[in-house]
Order: structure tokens, then C-alpha cells, then sequence
């Protein structure tokens, strides 16, 4: 039985979903299977890139978030999935050792008119890196069953 419901989120709630690192192997491992490009998986090539080091990619960075949602929340709640992502903002970019610190907000709570017993949620993930950095912002979409409907 889910602990979470579309009633138990409101506007302006946060919800801090902890911690995670990457280090360089994951983010070669992640890049050489998803997203191939030099600066990702190759840090020669990295260093003489406007990044100048090994950077992961944002859809890896996007990827780690995620298992932080599921964990803190999402695998606990009555979830129906998400219509998907408004935006993604990938402001800094994350290097080998890096750890980020992740919360969402609550930006929107809205019952469903077509469908009775449920409700969507607007988010806001904010990751900030070790040094108070704004490294990725990303607001979504996710759709719950409301309690009474359970």
C-alpha cells in the first residue's frame, strides 16, 4: 500500500531527496553506453575541451536525480507516471567527484477534471554541487492517485 497520495503534497512543500556522487568511472560507464561524446568518456580529450576535464553527461546527471526521487519518494507512493518534463536546465556542469545535493519543491498541485480519484503534481528539482553551485534545475510532471480513490 503506498504511504504517499496526490493529498499528502502541497505548494510549497520540499522534500530533500539527499545526496549523490559521481565519480569518473561511473561517469565514463554511463557516457561510453548513452551519450558518447569525448568529454564525457575520454579525459584526455576532456582536458583540451572548453570544459577542460571529464564532465558527465546531463542526461546521466538526470538519470542519478531520479534514483534519488524513486528512493525518497516515488517507490513509496501511489504514482501513475509522469506526461513528462517542462524543462531542464543543466547550469553547471558536473565533474568526477562532485556531489550533489538535491530537494523539489512542491510548484503546483492540480486534481484531475477527467479523471476522478487523481491528481497531478508540478516540480521543481534544484542539485547543487559541494561548492553552493547551482548545478541542474529540472520541473516536471507527475501524476498520483488520490487516497480516496485507493
Amino acid at each position: 500500500m503506498p504511504r504517499f497520495y496526490f493529498e499528502d503534497f502541497s505548494v510549497g512543500q520540499i522534500l530533500p531527496l539527499g545526496q549523490v556522487t559521481l565519480d569518473s568511472a561511473a561517469i565514463i560507464e554511463f557516457a561510453t553506453r548513452y551519450d558518447p561524446q569525448s568529454f564525457h568518456v575520454d579525459e584526455q580529450a576532456a582536458a583540451s575541451s572548453p570544459f577542460g576535464g571529464l564532465i558527465a553527461s546531463g542526461w546521466h546527471t538526470c538519470a542519478a536525480i531520479m534514483r534519488l526521487m524513486c528512493d525518497a519518494y516515488l517507490l513509496e507512493s501511489a504514482s501513475i507516471g509522469s506526461p513528462g518534463v517542462e524543462d531542464i536546465r543543466w547550469k553547471k556542469p558536473v565533474r568526477a567527484g562532485d556531489t550533489l545535493t538535491v530537494q523539489v519543491e512542491i510548484l503546483e498541485t492540480r486534481p484531475s477534471r477527467s479523471k476522478p480519484g487523481q491528481g497531478s503534481i508540478l516540480t521543481k528539482v534544484t542539485a547543487v554541487n559541494q561548492h553552493g553551485e547551482m548545478a541542474m534545475t529540472m520541473e516536471s510532471w507527475c501524476m498520483l492517485a488520490a487516497r480516496a480513490a485507493a
